[in-house]
Order: C-alpha cells, then structure tokens, then sequence
C-alpha cells in the first residue's frame, strides 16, 4: 500500500527526509525508552512517496519490516510494547516538565503526554498471541 508518488522534484526531499527518520527509527532500536517504531512507519510513508524501492528495502528489514506490516494491517501492538509506550511517554514527560519555564507550557506538555498515552493505551489496538 504505497502513496501516490510525488512530483520529480520533491523525491529528493521525500528520501532525505526517510533517510533521517530511518536513522532515528535505528537509534531507537538501541535506546531504552526512545521508541524506534514510530520512525520506521514515517520513514516508510516517506519512503514511499521518494522511491519505493527503499520503501521495499526497509520492509525487508529482518526487524523493522514485520512492525510496519503489522502496523500497515492494522494489527495494532503487542500488550507489553503498549505499556513501555506508555511508560515511556510518562517518564518523558515527567523528566522534561523542569526544563519549561512557563506553567501554560507545563500545562500543555502534561496534557499532551496524557492525550499520547490514552491514544496508546484505548485507541491502537492490542495485538493478541504471536504476530
């Protein structure tokens, strides 16, 4: 399921931009607590609208490509993979919140981190046995 394919001078753009979040999706594989999957399926979408054979590559990944095919059919995440979703968003949120000096932007911060985590946890579906 690819998206229409951009105007010739915009692929450029569309790959650069899949590159970055493929190596941000990779840096997420190794770090505790930054999800790596979010960027695969960006990097995927924007792959798609660049080349689709790096599209293909990345869906060939050994890793990545059975997340984003689960994600593409809609088979939503693992129990476990939704609580350290949650857990991250929520630990993300309570480090950071200091570092904003205006109460507005704590506010706004907390209630985002609460609206990823209700998105998480009620409205991606939960993946039951084995993928």
């Amino acid at each position: 399921m690819s998206a229409p394919r951009s105007p010739t001078r915009l692929r450029p753009l569309w790959l650069a931009l899949g590159f970055a979040l493929c190596g941000l999706g990779f840096v997420g594989l190794w770090l505790p607590g930054f999800p790596g999957t979010v960027w695969f399926v960006l990097a995927a979408a924007a792959f798609s609208r660049g080349d689709p054979r790096w599209e293909a590559w990345l869906l060939a990944r050994p890793v990545v490509g059975p997340m984003l095919a689960d994600y593409r059919a809609g088979r939503g995440m693992p129990l476990r993979a939704k609580g350290v979703a949650a857990l991250s968003i929520a630990v993300a949120v309570s480090l950071s919140l200091g570092r904003i000096p205006v109460l507005f932007g704590q506010v706004a911060w907390v209630l985002l981190g609460l609206a990823g985590i209700w998105y998480v946890t009620r409205r991606v579906p939960t993946r039951r046995g084995p993928p």
